[in-house]
């Protein structure tokens, strides 16, 4: 008859030294540092936040003294208060002039200046009477008419009359002007004032200049400006001769010489 052998269990062999000591710190302990640790935090808390307010506090403060519109005191001073004035100084004072007061008709008198229809403003389009023009001034009365004659006319003629002369606005070489012709220039006489420059000449350089010419109402040429070139070294030559033309014919609109600009080419060729 067989019998079983059974071996024995593994033994586990341990040192006294390995054995861990019982721990002295728990969950009292862990709980006494989380309360401590939790009131430093809100005490922290606490003087950031009364921190924050007290800068919040004093910038709103600064701002509005800022804001603030210094005024000077008044001082309220009663009619009765006032002291009574000097003697001394009011007699040394000027007497008032005297006052003209300038009633009449609104309308100037003078000799009439044909001018273009639109020219005229749609205020100014309303004519004076006959009788209006003969009891008008030279300067205008104030529109107060009383039938009467104008205050400021001048009955013994020992004013002395100053007289201004208006000059016309010069047009911009781009600004639009109404005419019906434009200036007129002898061409021939024109190429014949070119001078052509020798750089130009040695280097064998031609083309045209285009000239922009502000032409007056008498004919004279005021201003001249370089429209289009083909070389830049024709240019000078080119204002010099237009310069040096004189008086051309000036532009006509409603039969009456006017001022405006015209382009003028100006040739330069090698013979």
């Amino acid at each position: 008859m067989k019998t079983k052998t059974t071996k024995p269990d593994s033994v586990i062999v341990i040192a006294m030294d390995e054995i861990p000591l019982p721990s002295t710190y728990g969950a009292a302990e862990m709980k006494f540092f989380i309360r401590k640790n939790t009131y430093r935090g809100a005490i922290i808390v606490l003087i950031l936040l009364l921190l924050c307010l007290l800068i919040n506090f004093v910038m709103v403060t600064v701002e509005k003294q800022a804001a603030e519109i210094k005024v000077a005191p008044i001082t309220k001073t009663s009619l009765e208060e006032l002291p009574p004035p000097d003697a001394s100084e009011t007699s040394d004072l000027p007497p008032p002039p005297d006052v003209v007061i300038n009633t009449g008709p609104a309308a100037r008198a003078g000799n009439p200046i044909p001018v273009p229809d639109a020219m005229i403003a749609p205020d100014l389009q309303d004519f004076a009477t006959v009788d209006v023009a003969d009891r008008a001034s030279s300067k205008g009365g104030t529109g107060e008419d009383l039938g009467g004659f104008a205050g400021n006319i001048d009955w013994t003629g020992d004013k002395k009359v100053e007289t201004t002369t208006i000059k016309d606005k010069e047009p911009e070489p781009d600004e639009f002007i109404p005419v019906e012709k434009e200036p007129q220039f002898d061409m021939r006489k024109l190429q014949g004032l070119v001078v052509y420059p020798d750089m130009a000449r040695r280097a064998g350089i031609e083309g045209t200049v285009v000239v922009r010419a502000l032409v007056d109402k008498t004919g004279k040429i005021v201003k001249a400006i370089v429209d289009v070139s083909d070389n830049k070294a024709l240019d000078q030559a080119a204002l010099k001769a237009m310069l040096d033309y004189g008086h051309a014919t000036p532009a006509i609109m409603n039969k009456e010489p006017t001022t405006c600009w015209v382009s003028v080419p100006i040739v330069f060729r090698l013979k």
